[in-house]
């Protein structure tokens, strides 16, 4: 979420018992053809833990859920000014990597807990033409890359060895970004992305125009050329699978955030928050099935 968005989430937040001023967006569905993943029930979202992303655990055995939110960021943290946590994701042997941003400055941050733990922190000086947001990352199933995206109408995701896991990499040294995803259609206001198979990522877009694809807030499925790896480049092919529930008591804008697909029993699960004062009482965990 970049900071114009954040602005009107906090403001949601103090301002509870007012109703947001804002315009309903489109809700025509996509055609029946695209729907490969069914709604199959929803989880009340806190509007201040579980609000930016969410990640399933697989070690230690039997972990819950780790979600990210405003009231998950350690104090620590934020009064170095990294004010804003993505959406997180975690590794298959165990690490666990939460996105972090300033509303200034050359940098963005990713924060690490190794299996036993441990927390660290990684560095990255922006390239470039680089987005300063840092809204989400995604580790490779190999667990030696990780995706990462910024907010906006964007054609690349970017690439990275995994902070922690990835033998070249130190809390003391930079963070480089090692190559790029070239996307074959442009996506916009990419909250979330997570692997659902060795090429395949399943991405939630927090779009508002519907200009892209046909639908505002759309799942989308990007299946890549490659397993991204090294200094080489892959490309992805972007399909936009369905639109999110919009869903709520409250008329106005919703806003998707983070998403994850969990292996062991094939859910995947996407946050959808609420407008105005409904961001307290109806924001949703959305879960799916293939169908």
């Amino acid at each position: 979420m970049p900071l114009r968005a954040r602005q009107r989430c906090h403001a949601a937040l103090t301002a509870a018992l007012a109703l947001a001023a804002a315009a309903v967006l489109s809700a025509a569905p996509p055609a029946s053809a695209a729907d490969t993943w069914t709604e199959v029930g929803s989880d009340r979202a806190d509007p201040l833990t579980e609000s930016q992303g969410l990640t399933s655990v697989e070690v230690p055995a039997n972990s819950p859920n780790h979600y990210t939110g405003i009231g998950t960021i350690p104090a620590d943290v934020s009064s170095r000014g990294w004010n804003h946590v993505g959406d997180p994701d975690a590794s298959y042997n165990g690490y666990y990597i939460e996105p972090y941003q300033a509303d200034s400055g050359n940098a963005k941050m990713f924060r690490v807990q190794a299996p036993g733990g441990t927390w660290s922190e990684y560095g990255h000086t922006l390239s470039s033409g680089e987005a300063l947001n840092n809204s989400w990352v995604a580790i490779s199933p190999d667990g030696q890359w990780m995706l990462a995206g910024e907010y906006g109408t964007m054609s690349r995701f970017l690439v990275f060895p995994t902070p922690g896991v990835n033998a070249s990499t130190s809390p003391s040294a930079n963070l480089p970004q090692a190559s790029t995803v070239n996307l074959d259609h442009a996506v916009r206001d990419v909250q979330g992305c997570d692997f659902s198979g060795p090429t395949t990522l399943l991405c939630s877009s927090d779009d508002p125009a519907g200009t892209l694809f046909g639908i505002t807030k759309p799942l989308l499925q990007v299946d890549l050329s490659a397993q991204p790896g090294g200094t080489s480049d892959v490309s992805g092919h972007v399909t936009a699978l369905r639109q999110l529930p919009l869903r709520s008591s409250c008329s106005g804008t919703f806003e998707v955030e983070g998403i994850d697909y969990d292996r062991r029993d094939g859910t995947l699960r996407v946050i959808v928050v609420s407008p105005g004062f409904c961001v307290l009482t109806d924001s949703k965990t959305y879960r799916f099935k293939r169908s």
